[in-house]
Formats: C-alpha cells, structure tokens, sequence
C-alpha cells in the first residue's frame, strides 16, 4: 500500500491559494458534509470544540471521499497529543499559542520519529495503514505539515524565529486571541488589529514561510487573500448552521406575527 500524498502540503509550499472552513461540531456527519462542499482544507478544531481522539477518527474517515484536506487544531502544544493525532492518520496539524522558536522545535519534534524528533513508536496505526505501508517510518515526516499558530505579543516579537524553525510548514494568525492579547477583545476588525495583521503577514511571507488566517467575514476573508495569504479559512460550519438557521426561523416568525395579527 502507498503512502496517502499530503496535497495540502505541496500546495501551501508552492503558494498554491487553498480556502478552509472551521468546524467545531465535532460529529462525522456535519463533517461528511461540509467535507463535499468544495473547501480545499477542513479544520478539525480540538482547541474550542468538544473533540476527543475517537471523534476525530470519526471525522478523518467521513473526510476520505469528500476532497477537502484534513486539518487539525490540537488542544495544545503537547507531544502525546500530537502523537496520538498522527496515529489516527493527521497529515496536517495546527499547533495553537506557539510563542517562541523553542515550542516551534518542540512541535516539529513531535512529528518526527527517534533521529529527528520525539514521536513515540507503533507498528499497526491507522496512520500507517495498520502496518500494510511498509515504508511509513521512514516517510511519514514527508507528509506531515506543521502549522503553528501565533496569537500573542511575545509570538509577534518571535515571529522570524518562529517562521525560522525547520519544520514549521506554515504561520497561521490566530486572529481572536492576538486581538485579545493586544487590548482589542472580541474585535478583531478594529483597524489598529488590521494593521497588525497586514504587517504580520508581510512578515510571514519576508520569511519565506506561507501564511494563513481564519474569519467569518467574506470582505475581510478576500482582503487577507490580496495581502497574501496562502491558506485563509473564511467561516465555520456552527456559525453557517446558526445564523441560517436563525435566518429561517426569523422569517417564519414574520409570518406568525402576521397571521396572529390578522386574527
């Protein structure tokens, strides 16, 4: 059996624009769905969402015919989560709250067996086809894609250092919580927040690192893509089913009222 291509990988690293969409629901069938939607990367959240190991193997699989990429958001900079994650077959992950070069290296250790790194040892993953990819071990950190993501003053002050640390595949700006940690909670919109993202993403490219972003704003999304960035999420599956879902009971409401009304 061959190794599964990470095509997400190549992708970023050619400059290759690649458009995601969060999910936070954490259930195989909302992910099958969104999956065939046409996205080019899914990000599975383990940060935000209530996603365990099983749940993610769940999604992994509902992901297998749909044609978006699998990425996931681990809960933390910790080896045993990212081993556990790539044994169930994680291509790409995201590493949150990376604030220096050091947890950088740490995360890219992580992926890498004994030689390179710290990854912890089995014979019959899924990662690895249950065994039947002979060669897996000597592969796997081919088609492993680091992310980390950089959401603090201290991260921006590290930012070359980060972008720097071999392995790291790509920068992605946490958009919330660095608006947070510069004084802007929940407004990441400001202008002051945009002028600081737009410098960061010059820096990530100066770099030479791809660089991506999240938001649920259409105009903000398309902004982001002309500063450069190369992997942009632009919504999330809980906020698409709560707003249209909102929308609809709205407009049925408008028609209760009139009816209650005209009675």
């Amino acid at each position: 059996m061959e190794m599964t291509l990470n095509k997400f990988k190549r992708a970023i690293q050619q400059r290759e624009l690649q458009i995601g969409l969060w999910s936070h629901l954490s259930n195989h069938v909302s992910t099958e769905v969104i999956g065939g939607s046409g996205f080019d990367w899914i990000v599975l959240d383990a940060e935000h969402s209530p996603n365990e190991t099983f749940l993610l193997h769940q999604q992994l699989q509902a992901l297998t015919e749909g044609g978006s990429h699998p990425v996931v958001r681990l809960a933390w900079n910790d080896k045993v989560l990212i081993k556990r994650v790539l044994d169930i077959g994680v291509q790409t992950l995201l590493v949150p709250y990376v604030q220096t070069a050091e947890e950088a290296r740490a995360a890219v250790a992580a992926t890498r067996y004994p030689g390179a790194g710290t990854r912890g040892f089995t014979g019959l993953s899924r990662a690895s086809r249950f065994g039947r990819i002979k060669d897996y071990h000597a592969r796997a950190q081919d088609e492993i894609c680091v992310l980390v993501q950089v959401e603090t003053a201290e991260a921006l002050d590290n930012l070359e250092a980060i972008a720097a640390v071999e392995g790291v595949d790509g920068v992605f700006i946490g958009p919330g919580d660095l608006s947070a940690a510069m004084g802007y909670l929940n407004n990441p919109a400001h202008p002051d927040m945009q002028r600081i993202f737009q410098q960061t993403v010059a820096r990530i490219i100066a770099a030479g690192k791809p660089a991506g972003i999240l938001t649920g704003d259409e105009n903000l999304a398309r902004q982001y893509i002309d500063w450069g960035c190369t992997f942009t999420a632009v919504g999330a599956d809980i906020a698409l089913l709560a707003r249209a879902s909102e929308q609809l009971a709205a407009r049925f409401q408008q028609v209760k009222a009139t009816r209650v009304k005209a009675a």
